[in-house]
């Protein structure tokens, strides 16, 4: 789908879902990153202006995901530490995530959504800098938001979602696959739409509207390391599957891009171990089952996570 010719009925049905307005801070951040001269200090006003984003983004900084030695309350600072591209990147999906509705769709979870969604980013980020790619922290950005599109579709479309959500069977069927043969268009193509809506920067919303197209990439030999990691990422489990049928196809797709330069359960274990630290600033949960698990057959310790840390609801992909 392009930005001039998106698939037939998605462009109507967006419009009249009548697409929420990203806050003035994100919309400033992102008319500062147009200009490469701008730094911490430019970066840090539209951010302060904004009591919410201001406490996100130094919760953020001082968590143990960053691990710093003391406290960090400046938000200049906390841009200067971690750098611009990571605060703005978290910046937006902060933005986004305050504007997602939580439909009332039959098996869907919103939280369970944002645990898939950071999972998949972790990995994404691990994997571009595997195939060394400089900028790997477009691809966090570029994966947290790949389907942010989910929540207002369902909204919008219950009673077909419903059915959508229920013919996934846990993972065994793609949803964007089932979307494909009910609508003509998937949520890829429209949360590519929406990104473009927002005037997110456009790699954002090519890696989001890329990331079902995995065999497509494959099969033509595809050597853009931010579409592959991306596309990669969305075959990894969800955090509410206990099965992972998509394995096979993940190994063989990882073996053949990753060329043997790093053992898979390593960058799993990374994930996981980011996402313990990483999810609290976000109020998630740590999914029952880590991707180290999913990789190994292993099973949880049913007493390993304190009651109220596990996740039970199925969750699109």
């Amino acid at each position: 789908m392009s930005n001039s010719n998106p698939a037939p009925g998605l462009k109507e049905l967006l419009s009249s879902a009548q697409l929420p307005a990203l806050p003035q801070s994100a919309i400033r951040l992102l008319e500062l990153s147009q200009n490469p001269d701008n730094g911490p200090a430019e970066f840090a006003v539209p951010i302060e202006s904004d009591p919410g984003l201001t406490g996100q983004v130094l919760k953020f900084v001082n968590s143990s995901y960053f691990g710093f030695s003391r406290e960090i309350s400046s938000v200049k600072l906390a841009i200067t530490l971690v750098g611009i591209r990571t605060i703005k990147n978290f910046s937006l999906w902060s933005a986004v995530f305050s504007l997602m509705p939580n439909p009332k769709c039959g098996p869907f979870d919103l939280k369970s959504l944002w645990q898939d969604s950071l999972r998949r980013a972790l990995f994404s980020r691990a994997f571009g800098k595997l195939l060394s790619l400089k900028d790997a922290e477009d691809l966090f950005a570029g994966a947290l938001l790949q389907d942010m599109a989910i929540p207002l579709l369902a909204k919008e479309q219950p009673a077909r979602y419903l059915k959508l959500l229920e013919s996934r069977q846990e993972g065994e069927s793609r949803l964007s696959d089932l979307e494909r043969g009910e609508f003509g268009w998937t949520h890829a193509e429209a949360a590519g739409f929406m990104a473009r809506q927002w005037s997110l920067p456009e790699q954002f919303a090519q890696l989001i509207e890329a990331h079902t197209k995995l065999d497509e990439f494959l099969a033509e030999g595809c050597k853009d390391p931010g579409k592959l990691a991306v596309s990669l990422s969305a075959l990894l489990p969800a955090a509410a599957d206990d099965q992972w049928y998509e394995r096979d196809k993940f190994l063989s797709a990882f073996d053949t891009l990753s060329g043997g330069q790093r053992p898979l359960e390593e960058i799993f274990a990374q994930v996981d171990h980011e996402f313990t630290e990483f999810a609290p600033v976000l109020k998630l949960a740590t999914p029952a089952k880590s991707l180290v698990q999913h990789l190994t057959g292993e099973e949880p310790e049913p007493a390993s996570a304190p009651i109220g840390t596990r996740t039970t609801e199925l969750r699109p992909r």
